[in-house]
């Protein structure tokens, strides 16, 4: 059936809000706590750093940024390689290509839409800098065969993890794998503060520099530990600090994260188990989770047997109030992409398939179990 006029939109996101977040930003403006790597980008990068189990963080005024500041790290020329995989968002690409890195595009895995990890060592070539690893949804990357060959070719890993905070893999936080990882705090993510990210890192060879590339690249931060008695500009870098406001923010979403992922996860185990049956017969795919990994539940995806069902699916949820979205148009068959990377031999056809496939149902912690059932009654009205 179609949406009453009594009943409201589902919203495809809602970010989330604790309740502690204003008294907090309201004792950080009172404090005049306003500019970066104040007591609130302290304790939010303690509490952020626990989780992950990284050796060190900074706070960042985004994901991109994050990334931004791993390219420098890497003192990537012109003409160096970075393998990445196609089916990401562009911030991936942006930072390395902004040196003048060409992004090397790998195709996906079918069932966990990850870089195909079979295909990595064949990207590989004597200008190759690095591999940067995205665990979509937060499902970890086979990180294991990752490791081996990163460690083969003598190459550093940095994981793009905006979507895994609270994730693991065998056991391990997902961040705390590669030598760096970057991290999401926008207003899309499970934690968030409006707009925000993070470098961690677990080679502590990289801090001292880092903190000079997010400060503007001066030594500004060991002035103010009283390391030295002044400051001068050391190296390439940029402003990458957040305000302490938007911290004191962070840290009430990162303190409540349990509570925050507890609801997260019962609305995508009731998807999972609720269209199962509607799955098979449809011949649509759910996401698989396989046994090594844990999942934060970031999103909840559907693959459509093409996209004039996936446009079909998409219209009829919204006919019924029920917002949806879909994501990500491949890099390497973008213009960008085409003009700034290179792709690996036989191309990314199941990128492409499932760039045209994919569909994101609404995930997130304020969703009622009302809402919940409207879309599930949504989706298995739908026959494919």
């Amino acid at each position: 059936m179609t949406m009453t006029t009594t009943e409201s939109v589902i919203a495809f996101n809602r970010p989330h809000m604790t309740g502690e977040e204003a008294g907090l930003i309201a004792a950080a403006l009172a404090e005049r706590s306003l500019e970066g790597d104040g007591r609130y980008t302290g304790r939010a990068t303690e509490l952020l750093t626990k989780m992950v189990g990284a050796s060190s963080a900074l706070l960042t005024t985004s994901c991109s940024h994050a990334l931004d500041m791993s390219a420098l790290l890497l003192d990537l020329e012109p003409g160096d390689e970075v393998v990445m995989p196609s089916f990401t968002f562009p911030s991936t690409a942006n930072a390395y290509a902004l040196r003048g890195a060409v992004p090397v595009f790998v195709d996906v895995r079918p069932d966990t839409l990850n870089m195909d990890e079979l295909q990595i060592e064949a990207a590989i070539t004597p200008r190759t800098k690095a591999i940067v690893v995205v665990h979509y949804g937060g499902v970890a990357c086979e990180m294991d065969t990752v490791m081996a060959i990163a460690d083969r070719h003598g190459l550093p890993v940095i994981e793009d993890n905006s979507h895994g905070l609270g994730a693991s893999y065998r056991g391990r936080p997902l961040g705390s794998i590669g030598v760096m990882a970057t991290q999401s705090f926008h207003a899309t993510k499970n934690a968030h503060c409006g707009e925000g990210g993070a470098l961690l890192f677990n080679d502590a060879g990289y801090l001292k520099r880092a903190e000079i590339i997010r400060e503007k690249g001066t030594n500004r931060r060991q002035f103010f530990r009283g390391e030295i008695d002044k400051y001068q500009w050391m190296d390439l870098g940029s402003s990458f600090l957040p305000s302490d406001v938007l911290a004191a923010c962070l840290v009430a979403q990162l303190e409540n994260f349990a509570a925050i992922q507890a609801r997260r996860l019962q609305v995508w185990d009731v998807y999972q188990e609720q269209l199962a049956g509607w799955a098979r017969e449809n011949g649509v795919v759910q996401p698989t989770v396989p046994a090594e990994c844990a999942h934060p539940a970031h999103l909840y995806y559907l693959l459509l047997p093409d996209l004039e069902r996936r446009t079909a699916l998409m219209a009829h949820l919204a006919g019924r109030g029920v917002k949806t979205a879909f994501h990500y148009l491949p890099l390497h068959s973008a213009p960008a992409g085409r003009r700034y990377g290179r792709t690996v031999e036989g191309g990314c056809p199941l990128t492409e398939r499932v760039a045209d496939q994919l569909l994101r149902l609404p995930v997130y912690t304020d969703l009622s179990d009302h809402d919940v059932e409207r879309v599930l009654d949504g989706v298995t009205s739908f026959r494919v």
